[in-house]
């Protein structure tokens, strides 16, 4: 991007992927590069791609070289029609105008608009990228940060630095320290211990223990079981169980976490949950 600045030859671009990997502000910062001063409006309609988009592409730069730049965020929004006519007034003034497409997924906009692009796409941003970055904001602000603080912040925002930096501000403004967790609770996620905890009761409780120290745990905590069901499934692949019975379990957690998107009850879901393991449980007694 930086060279196709540089060299004037700036093509229309489609940048796109997850939220808060940088989309936006890269664009911003290759507008600022190109000009002085940045005005927008904020619509994506069909009459806005008619309307003012079209004179504004229409009219020309007078008296100084380059183009000018048309930038569409959350592109993916815009409907089939508008993207449609877009398609004509993007070729017809290509020569003075440059378009720059921003979406979350590249599946929303249209083929048509995808090939007259250069597409860029911004992956979930590494820990390493992350890390400096969310140092310098502690750093400026003054935020009291733990070690244990920092990587349940990189975990829990999976490469959305702009989520990273929610969890940051709002744990340091509920608890004055970031401690992972001050992390956790801040964002009502499940604690590694509680996990722990959960499959420790449901391998090696009787059914009705199990289920009733999880609901126990579930109130008090205020913990959702789509939560504890993602955080279960990293752990089933640590625990050591034969191949063919931890392959069972794993399609019965995938049923499980099929039935919660449905909408189901939770005490039901969570029962299964429960089942399931214990089911596990017995396999692997009988195959030991």
């Amino acid at each position: 991007v930086q060279r196709f600045i540089s060299e004037d030859r700036l093509p229309h671009l489609l940048l796109y992927g997850p939220p808060g990997t940088g989309k936006t502000s890269t664009i911003l910062a290759c507008a600022r590069q190109l000009y002085r001063e940045l005005n927008a409006s904020d619509d994506r309609g069909i009459d806005i791609v008619r309307g003012p988009i079209l004179s504004f592409a229409s009219t020309r730069t007078i008296f100084k070289k380059g183009f000018k730049l048309v930038i569409l965020d959350e592109a993916d929004a815009m409907t089939q029609d508008a993207q449609n006519a877009l398609r004509r007034v993007i070729e017809k003034f290509t020569e003075n105008t440059r378009f720059c497409l921003i979406c979350n997924y590249l599946s929303k906009i249209i083929p048509a608009l995808q090939s007259r692009c250069t597409r860029f796409r911004f992956g979930p941003l590494t820990p390493e990228l992350m890390v400096p970055r969310l140092q310098h904001v502690i750093q400026e602000e003054g935020v009291d940060v733990s070690e244990d603080g920092m990587k349940a912040l990189v975990t829990l925002s999976s490469g959305d630095m702009r989520r990273a930096l929610n969890i940051l501000q709002s744990t340091s403004m509920a608890f004055g320290k970031v401690t992972e967790e001050n992390v956790y609770t801040c964002t009502g996620h499940p604690l590694k211990s509680d996990i722990a905890n959960i499959l420790d009761w449901m391998l090696n409780q009787d059914f009705s223990t199990a289920y009733r120290k999880i609901m126990e745990l579930k109130t008090l905590k205020g913990l959702a079981l789509q939560d504890i069901l993602t955080e279960i499934h990293l752990f089933v692949h640590r625990v050591d169980f034969p191949p063919s019975i931890r392959i069972q379990l794993l399609i019965k957690l995938a049923d499980i976490e099929y039935r919660l998107a449905a909408g189901t009850s939770e005490k039901i879901q969570l029962s299964s949950l429960i089942a399931a393991f214990q089911v596990t449980r017995d396999l692997v007694v009988a195959e030991a």
